[in-house]
């Protein structure tokens, strides 16, 4: 543990990318594979779980302190970094020696944090405690981190990456590809530094391409006919991996999701062995895009009853194929990648053509993505400017002659979004933010206005300039109201313009309505309060439209 630590550290006091990389093969170099197997699924940004509630570790921490809790959040807004505030205000260790910082990470993680999961309030306050006492300062944050799930540092997949192939003596590239659906155990460290090729090679899905957001006008991009077009879809981007006997498919998060798409799995047995497609899911009813929010009811899931198959019926939209016949496309143009697509999956996806139930087979599950026709940039403009109504987010533009690249590159690929929905809200909280925002309110709830009061509708994080911050901070001090920790309520003063990509009813929130990605965009100064939106103008977003259901409608 004190090892990980001390690469913590190291990897957080530098913005040097050769001192991180060193950091990095240093500790992997000398790390048991337990422990890196451990190290390398935190550093890639592997799901964690929470052993102990945030809440539960600032009441136990401000008592063991001797602090009252509101003293506590004050330090944590200062601070900005709630495993930080409770390693400083702690009591500093009793032993010399540690139960935890003596232990190697995976041991560490065996003995004072799997233990706590299930066991009673009472057990878990009596082994954090005993934890407490024995670790230094920077040990405790970095455990901190760990108990609660939170555990993030500055470092990059495409960095450990690079280290990882200098301890195994790979080529880098090999070892990015190895890296993609995770290290579970010791066993699979070893074959990730194996230099000879293993079976679970097959399985690995390719680094994803990720498209760049188009900020200027797409003439920019050049003359319109060297450019591809087609439809963002409003899914979940995934690989589909049909290697050998086996079919697996996988999220961008690099996450196994066969379990919950079952149905495309079993659509992949009809390509041909050595194909890898790149393409979106779309939870899909009748020809009609349900939309992600329908998606998300399944991705996750371990098992998919058949009634969720059922309500929410999904396809695989192909938009590139990486590897055909076992060899690897990526270095070919993009129009030679296309052409060899739509000879392997034909239909295109169109209005018509999409599952209704359960029973439909392997050619209405698997789909290529159609390419817009344009002869023009103002041309596909016009075309764009339908997107909403196609229940579609916008655009991608590719360049016709460009290969399939790892990771976000600019300049290929770019995503030309339809512009965001927008409504006027009245700031009704602030909270304190976190890291370089330690200290100033930067964390918002907004409200429009139902029946005479304000209601929240979203929170938003980012959207105005330093600047504006400190000066909203300002005021957000001189009126506020009352105080519950970290958060103030204000007077409401002041209106911000709220943009969001959608929205969709919702039983969990109070107001029944459900932004996506909100995002404040600009201060309305010019605006009091009472000229704010209403609850009405959002349902009238979802509602409104007398095309409601052709909007639904994939017409590519």
């Amino acid at each position: 543990m004190r090892r990980f630590a001390d690469l913590y550290w190291q990897l957080d006091a530098t913005t040097s990318t050769t001192e991180k990389v060193a950091a990095l093969t240093a500790y992997f170099s000398a790390a048991e594979p337990d422990d890196a197997a451990c190290a390398l699924h935190l550093l890639s940004g592997g799901r964690q779980q929470r052993a102990v509630t945030t809440a539960t570790l600032r009441l136990w921490a401000a008592e063991a302190a001797g602090i009252p809790s509101w003293l506590l959040d004050d330090c944590y807004a200062h601070v900005g970094d709630l495993a930080e505030t409770l390693a400083l205000v702690l009591p500093l260790p009793q032993a010399a020696a540690d139960e935890g910082v003596g232990l190697g990470l995976a041991e560490c993680l065996r003995t004072t944090i799997e233990p706590l999961r299930g066991a009673s309030d009472e057990e878990k306050r009596a082994r954090v405690e005993r934890v407490w006492q024995r670790l230094a300062p920077r040990e405790r944050l970095v455990w901190h981190k760990l108990l609660t799930g939170g555990f993030r540092v500055g470092v990059s997949r495409s960095l450990v990456a690079r280290a990882l192939s200098e301890v195994a003596g790979v080529d880098p590239a090999v070892m990015t590809n190895r890296l993609m659906g995770g290290v579970a155990d010791a066993v699979a460290y070893r074959r990730l530094l194996d230099p000879q090729p293993c079976a679970a090679d097959a399985r690995r899905p390719y680094p994803f391409f990720l498209a760049s957001p188009l900020e200027g006008p797409p003439e920019d991009l050049g003359a319109a006919e060297t450019w591809s077009a087609e439809w963002k879809w409003d899914g979940m981007r995934a690989q589909l991996v049909r290697r050998g006997a086996d079919a697996t498919l996988w999220s961008r998060g690099e996450e196994l999701v066969n379990e919950s798409f079952p149905e495309i799995v079993a659509a992949a047995a009809a390509l041909p062995p050595g194909t890898v497609l790149d393409g979106e899911l779309l939870a899909v009813k009748a020809g009609g895009l349900l939309g992600f929010a329908a998606l998300s009811k399944r991705s996750g899931r371990r098992r998919v009853p058949r009634s969720l198959l059922d309500e929410v019926p999904c396809v695989f939209v192909a938009y590139d194929l990486l590897e055909d016949a076992d060899r690897d496309l990526r270095d070919l143009p993009l129009d030679e990648r296309r052409r060899r697509l739509e000879q392997l999956v034909p239909l295109p996806f169109t209005a018509g053509i999409a599952p209704g139930n359960t029973a439909a087979g392997a050619a209405e599950r698997l789909l290529h993505s159609p390419r817009i026709a344009f002869d023009s940039w103002p041309a596909l403009a016009g075309i764009r400017a339908t997107a909403r109504q196609r229940g579609v987010e916008g655009v991608m533009l590719k360049q016709r002659s460009s290969g399939y690249r790892a990771g976000r590159v600019r300049g290929d690929w770019w995503k030309w979004k339809v512009e965001p929905l927008e409504i006027d809200a009245v700031l009704l909280t602030a909270q304190a933010g976190h890291g370089r925002r330690a200290g100033l309110h930067s964390d918002y709830s907004l409200g429009v206005w139902h029946d005479g009061r304000l209601v929240t509708i979203a929170k938003a994080y980012s959207g105005l300039a330093d600047a504006e911050i400190v000066e909203l901070d300002r005021i957000v001090r001189s009126t506020t109201l009352e105080r519950h920790g970290p958060v103030r309520v204000v007077r409401p003063t002041q209106v911000l313009q709220l943009a969001f990509e959608g929205i969709a009813r919702s039983t969990r929130h109070k107001a029944g309505v459900a932004l996506r990605f909100p995002r404040i965009v600009r201060w309305r100064r010019d605006k009091s309060p009472e000229e704010a939106g209403t609850l009405s103008d959002l349902v009238r977003l979802i509602d409104a439209p007398p095309e409601a259901e052709a909007s639904r409608k994939v017409t590519p």
